[in-house]
């Protein structure tokens, strides 16, 4: 489960995150561009995971300076997936 752990300042929730997938694939993008950044689940095994289903499955927190950038990212990276996917279909 991806975990960056930084000294941050101030830092906000910037947005959420469907799954672990996702999460571990922007950890890594934000890793390379060396933007300070905390992934947390949303996972609590006393309910088994069901609030993951209902909330997503975890939030992104960073200083407030990055949130465009971090957006940005986010979307082109889902982009690029949804391009990838659709490449097989046709």
């Amino acid at each position: 489960m991806p975990q960056k752990q930084t000294l941050m300042e101030n830092p906000i929730k910037i947005l959420v995150l469907n799954n672990e997938v996702e999460a571990t694939l922007f950890d890594q993008i934000l890793q390379d561009r060396n933007i300070p950044f905390l992934i947390r689940s949303f996972h609590d095994s006393a309910y088994d995971g069901l609030w993951q289903n209902q909330a997503g499955w975890g939030h992104l927190m960073a200083p407030p300076e990055y949130k465009e950038e971090i957006l940005r990212l986010y979307s082109e990276m889902l982009n690029a997936s949804f391009d990838e996917s659709q490449d097989g279909e046709q």
